[in-house]
């Protein structure tokens, strides 16, 4: 398969878009959203043969299924997408030249969007609403784990397409092989931005070897710090909703964090973890105060590689800090920079840890679980931007597009 000629039909394709109403656009993704309902014991079937071939107890298994509350779900956020305003044409700034002419700063698309995913059939649709409503064309390069699911999703998209007479090459998939990855890493000129949304193993490896600009997204380590001066009723829901809720998704927690003035407290604050069957790896001081009061099958002593360490599993660590400043210290050291957490009474504690952790999404006294698009009101999102440049968090309409100067005038000539 030439790789290169499907992402140059995808480029023109794409090209064609910012012509496409916002009426049409919106109809295409409701149509859609229904047309994934009306099949979805095809897409079902196809999501089961992906899972036959995984282990249930890999950690990706989660991400991977897909069921009929999950597809009302896609299909919900792809409604939302539509009910959202364009993000195209925005004057985002204008001025007057003393000339006479205007100078417009106007939102536009990227033009093509690559999206390197694993076992994540849901990302398909995702990426699909947010390029089509932000004017993008968008390349999916889906895992071979969720192969099956891709395709019978991606065919549910082409269909839709046709009916309103569009190039379905605005939404290309990909083979799930790495030579497809390698010529999309490569695709300079024709590939204006690629996101990769995986293990931070994918991210690394896209970002060291894309000569095509990335944006990095997906990689979460994050901790929650009980403070001091923290309410053990609200730790105890908030770190075992960060916990457990869903373990195999970037906002999961992967550290607590608890003053050392705090450790009477810490069997309560993970008093609900056993029911989920959390495997706790803990410091000295923190296994000290947990030994007798936790399930003794469930509590390890902590090693320097149960810091710093995604796990998307059922398995958290726990470090006994000194002071606020030692928190502090902690994260930036361990952190991702994706969504870090304080539980606390104190103001001054709150406004530090507030100003003082770099990262994308700062919570006091919430769940880092809340991480996502859609919570933001959104619609979708297409990752969680880790980095600073251009976007950072939930990645959505407005952030996929880039701007462009649109000057107009009267026939003004510069002189000087």
């Amino acid at each position: 398969m030439n790789v290169i000629s499907i992402l140059k039909q995808a480029q023109l394709a794409s090209r064609k878009l910012v012509t496409v109403s916002d009426e049409t656009i919106n109809s295409i993704l409701k149509d859609a959203a229904g047309e994934l309902l009306l099949r979805q014991d095809v897409v079902l079937e196809a999501n089961q043969k992906d899972l036959d071939r995984m282990d249930p107890a890999n950690p990706k298994y989660d991400r991977l299924k897909l069921t009929p509350e999950r597809l009302e779900g896609i299909a919900g956020d792809m409604r939302n997408v539509a009910s959202l305003p364009c993000p195209l044409g925005k004057v985002l700034d204008q001025t007057t030249h003393p000339n006479g002419m205007i100078i417009k700063k106007v939102s536009a698309p990227f033009g093509l969007i690559g999206v390197i995913y694993e076992a994540r059939p849901n990302v398909t649709f995702d990426v699909f609403s947010l390029c089509l409503k932000s004017g993008n064309g968008c390349i999916l390069k889906g895992g071979s784990d969720a192969d099956y699911s891709n395709r019978a999703l991606i065919s549910i998209i082409h269909s839709v397409l046709e009916k309103y007479q569009i190039d379905p090459s605005v939404c290309t998939l990909l083979p799930p092989d790495r030579e497809a990855t390698a010529q999309l890493l490569n695709a300079v000129g024709i590939v204006d931005l690629i996101i990769p949304r995986g293990s931070s193993n994918l991210i690394n490896f896209v970002r060291d070897n894309a000569r095509v600009p990335v944006i990095e997204t997906g990689a979460g380590i994050c901790h929650t710090y009980f403070d001091k001066e923290g309410d053990k009723e609200k730790g105890q829901a908030i770190v075992n909703n960060a916990k457990t809720r869903r373990v195999s998704v970037c906002n999961s927690l992967d550290c607590l964090l608890i003053h050392k003035d705090r450790l009477s407290d810490l069997a309560y604050v993970c008093n609900n973890l056993p029911d989920s069957q959390v495997t706790i790896y803990a410091d000295p001081e923190a296994y000290a105060a947990l030994a007798g009061n936790y399930p003794a099958a469930l509590l390890k002593p902590a090693t320097p590689e149960s810091f710093g360490t995604e796990f998307l599993d059922y398995i958290m660590s726990i470090k006994t800090i000194n002071s606020i400043e030692e928190a502090l210290s902690h994260i930036a050291a361990y952190s991702s920079k994706h969504s870090e957490c304080i539980i606390t009474e104190s103001k001054e504690a709150a406004l530090l840890f507030e100003q003082v952790v770099d990262a994308a999404c700062v919570y006091v006294n919430v769940s880092t679980a809340f991480t996502d698009g859609a919570q933001f009101g959104l619609g979708a999102e297409i990752g969680i931007s880790t980095q600073k440049l251009h976007a950072r968090g939930p990645m959505a309409l407005a952030e996929l597009t880039s701007y462009k100067y649109i000057i107009e005038g009267n026939g003004q000539i510069r002189n000087s």
